[in-house]
């Protein structure tokens, strides 16, 4: 279903009981609600979790959000990046945190649970930030607090990140030879399960100029190590010690800025969910939120 949230339409889909806990899933870099396993959402509110799934703006079904003067093409960027230009930012993360009360707002939901995986865990920290009144607890997944700026003068991590045109058997063979470099090794998918996912990825909504915009946001997003010390929310972080995109440090580094908050570095995970791990994700999420209940 379509929602209203922050003046933009945002893609929405939930699951499991509307008077269950609340908890908002928030989807990394270019990756749309589908990408979620089944069987991490189907497990979540099988335990009772009111689960809000949704596609973040620029992707997905969502709103498309452009503005005039800021490239989309990863041709542009590239070239402006690497002259040292300064291109600005369609919109930034922290407009991408204002969705998500949009979301919670259109649901009619008070507060909320919120878990976030590489992009959408900075956006959870900016919902701690920004937003603590509206949250529960934040569960920050494979993200680091630091300025992706640091990174962002070089061209080959510039080509890992930004999308292009390609037909839809590019796309999919692109998704699996990708995953060999960042998948993670102790819950593996099939080649099978990531060519469907990839088509149907596809299928429903390839946008590479959306995905560049959240690129660009992403490197307009500031360093938020010292706020994090002052959060004062229920918290854990969630890393894979074979993350290869973002190193695990990152994760351990915003676990111990947060005052109280758990870390758990997860053996064999690389930077991505499968449905291998979903029911250890399952048993962690019912076994945090049980304790602040307590």
């Amino acid at each position: 279903m379509q929602v209203t949230a922050n003046g933009i339409q945002i893609e929405v889909e939930t699951y499991g009981p509307k008077d269950g806990v609340p908890l908002v899933l928030i989807r990394g870099l270019g990756s749309q609600m589908i990408h979620w396993p089944v069987a991490f959402f189907e497990g979540l509110a099988a335990v009772g979790f009111y689960v809000i799934l949704f596609d973040n703006r620029d992707v997905g079904l969502s709103q498309r959000c452009p503005k005039e003067g800021v490239p989309s093409s990863a041709e542009a960027i590239t070239e402006a990046v690497l002259a040292g230009g300064s291109l600005g930012a369609a919109y930034t993360l922290n407009d991408m945190a204002q969705d998500v009360v949009g979301v919670m707002d259109a649901l009619s939901l008070e507060k909320a649970h919120v878990f976030g995986m590489s992009m959408g865990g900075a956006i959870v920290q900016l919902l701690c930030l920004d937003h603590a009144e509206r949250l529960l607890s934040a569960t920050i997944v494979m993200a680091t607090a630091r300025p992706f700026a640091e990174r962002a003068g070089s061209a080959a991590w510039l080509a890992a990140l930004l999308a292009r045109p390609v037909d839809r058997a590019t796309f999919i063979d692109n998704a699996v030879t990708e995953y060999a470099g960042w998948g993670s090794p102790a819950y593996p998918m099939t080649e099978a399960e990531l060519r469907a996912q990839a088509a149907q990825a596809y299928d429903r909504a390839f946008d590479p100029e959306g995905v560049n915009r959240q690129v660009l946001a992403v490197m307009a997003s500031t360093d938020r190590r010292e706020d994090l010390r002052h959060v004062a929310l229920p918290c854990q972080v969630i890393h894979g010690d074979m993350d290869t995109l973002i190193p695990p440090d990152a994760g351990a580094e915003i676990a111990a800025l947060i005052p109280g908050c758990a870390h758990h570095p997860i053996a064999g995970m690389g930077h991505v969910i499968t449905s291998k791990q979903a029911p250890m994700l399952v048993e962690m999420m019912q076994a945090f939120v049980g304790k602040l209940a307590v």
